[in-house]
């Protein structure tokens, strides 16, 4: 007797920008997307707390291949810190593991997160997805285990102070790059000022290259299931990604070309002679990313049913 073979889902290519509700685990929603437009393939570029909410970029289909240049990306949070508490967590989900009664000044404040700008040395938190031999450090803390991490550098661009609206309140915005954990510089700047803090609230506001005017509500998404057309049309390009990638234009010719794997001879007095990183496109269609050298295009991911 044969087995009926599974149906493997629409061939759908696109970015869609989540605004992830707090509350619901990252994993969850990249599901629930999935199931709404029938895909056949789904992830995600960073993965949210269940706590926190804002910007999740869930990539469909073909989009899926450029992942990495959106994981790669910066990354902008507005977020709360709460003083008198350190948590297990280093948020509210945590216990309280010490306290303290100190409440910091503004000008305290603004002077110790001055040394959190630029390249430094940052722990993650004991409750995060970071591997150590073999296991995940929140299953080791979860089973009563110590959980030393080792630091590793990260990137901040820009780190403001918003507003303090109340003595044990401060708000931030922060920018940064891949691998940052905002819980943890929650942790440290509430030590180095003696109070002690947590994350009270989190929410990420963008991941270059998307920003807020691209945020689709959970609320809105739900609201258009069985609607394929109009959950189509809520896509970004699957090309959006690679916006800072030079572009080659080519013809028709080379499109088949490039789709079976092969390179091609970059032609005319424009013709990019070098890139380590470059996309192909022909009209409104991405067919390959690649790298140039002497001339030639080299594929490295090809694409099918994806628009620049």
């Amino acid at each position: 007797m044969s087995r009926q073979r599974k149906k493997k889902g629409r061939p759908v290519s696109g970015w869609l920008i989540l605004d992830k509700p707090p509350g619901i685990g990252s994993t969850q929603c990249v599901s629930k997307v999935k199931w709404l437009y029938k895909a056949a393939k789904a992830g995600h570029a960073g993965t949210l707390d269940p706590l926190a909410g804002g910007m999740l970029p869930i990539a469909l289909g073909e989009a899926t291949k450029t992942v990495p240049y959106v994981m790669d990306g910066l990354k902008t949070y507005r977020f709360a810190i709460r003083w008198g508490a350190q948590t297990s967590t280093d948020d509210l989900e945590g216990d309280a593991i010490e306290t303290r009664d100190e409440r910091p000044q503004r000008t305290a404040i603004e002077t110790a997160m001055a040394d959190y700008v630029g390249e430094i040395e940052q722990v993650p938190p004991a409750f995060s997805a970071v591997k150590i031999d073999g296991e995940r450090a929140y299953a080791l803390a979860r089973s009563g285990e110590t959980v030393e991490i080792e630091p590793r550098p990260v990137l901040i661009t820009r780190f403001d102070l918003v507003e303090m609206p109340d003595a044990d309140t401060a708000v931030f915005e922060v920018e940064c790059g891949k691998g940052t954990y905002v819980r943890s510089l929650a942790r440290d700047l509430g030590r180095q000022l003696g109070c002690l803090g947590h994350v009270a609230d989190l929410r990420r506001t963008a991941v270059e290259p998307f920003g807020e005017d691209d945020l689709i509500s959970y609320d809105e998404l739900l609201a258009l299931e069985g609607d394929l057309d109009a959950l189509d049309a809520l896509l970004a390009p699957t090309g959006t990604a690679l916006d800072e990638l030079p572009q080659v234009r080519i013809s028709d010719g080379q499109r088949h070309r490039l789709r079976t794997g092969n390179p091609i001879l970059l032609r005319g007095p424009e013709a990019l002679t070098f890139a380590d990183e470059a996309l192909a496109a022909s009209g409104d269609a991405l067919i390959a990313l690649g790298h140039i050298d002497k001339g030639t295009f080299y594929p490295k991911r090809v694409f099918k049913h994806s628009r620049i």
